[in-house]
């Protein structure tokens, strides 16, 4: 898998994907993370990349002219084609199933938007989806950016250590709903002890155990996750 990251500023992701478990995707499970900056692709002299909004309003806008070539080259730099995203608040909600889709593909190029957005036309004429981490707006799209790359390359073989890892996270192929509670050393903490079930070392109990513990949970905190299937 090829993930491309178009940015005006690269140097806020290098580090991030230098480490943890990017690092360990793109050592073992063949990912590539590549970050394009657009001020390469900036207009005339000063590599200028936005401009005042027509119309007026606050703020300023990324310009088409630097955004869709800086697309059309990261495209070229790959056989496959690309699906591209944009990051944005008025995309379609990132949510764990779509995590998975994007997962199985072989190419994505994520534009990170900026300032006050990206010229309508970019968009038009590239094509892609809008994707948004959720209902608020932050300075700019580097970070949404940096939350799909980690949903999306944990998914790959080989990344996470522990087998099944990902199945049995929160939102999990595993069940759907939230994970239960975890729980290490020391066995007693300030009066609290581990669940003696988690101690017994019988597998069957252990797991219908977390299994009831992640669907309480689920009931709990986020009940629209269960589709008004399960009373309680």
């Amino acid at each position: 898998m090829v993930l491309q990251i178009l940015t005006l500023f690269p140097e806020m992701l290098s580090g991030f994907a230098d480490h943890s478990m990017l690092k360990r995707a793109q050592e073992r499970a063949g990912v590539e993370i590549r970050l394009v900056g657009l001020r390469s692709f900036g207009v005339g002299t000063h590599r200028t990349t936005d401009d005042y909004p027509f119309g007026g309003g606050p703020g300023m806008i990324l310009r088409a002219d630097v955004v869709v070539p800086a697309v059309e080259w990261a495209m070229m730099h790959h056989k496959v084609p690309a699906t591209v995203l944009w990051t944005s608040p008025q995309g379609r909600r990132l949510d764990q199933d779509w995590c998975r889709e994007l997962a199985r593909l072989e190419h994505i190029i994520i534009v990170a938007g900026h300032y006050e957005g990206i010229d309508e036309r970019a968009r038009e004429i590239v094509g892609g989806t809008e994707v948004s981490i959720g209902d608020y707006v932050l300075t700019g799209g580097e970070l949404p950016a940096m939350v799909l790359v980690d949903a999306i390359t944990r998914l790959q073989p080989e990344v996470l250590g522990a087998e099944n890892g990902a199945a049995e996270d929160s939102f999990g192929e595993a069940g759907g709903w939230l994970e239960g509670p975890q729980y290490t050393r020391p066995e007693a903490y300030r009066s609290r002890a581990v669940p003696a079930v988690l101690l017994s070392g019988h597998h069957q109990k252990i797991r219908e155990w977390r299994e009831a513990q992640g669907l309480e949970r689920t009931k709990r905190r986020r009940p629209d996750l269960l589709g008004g299937q399960i009373d309680g």
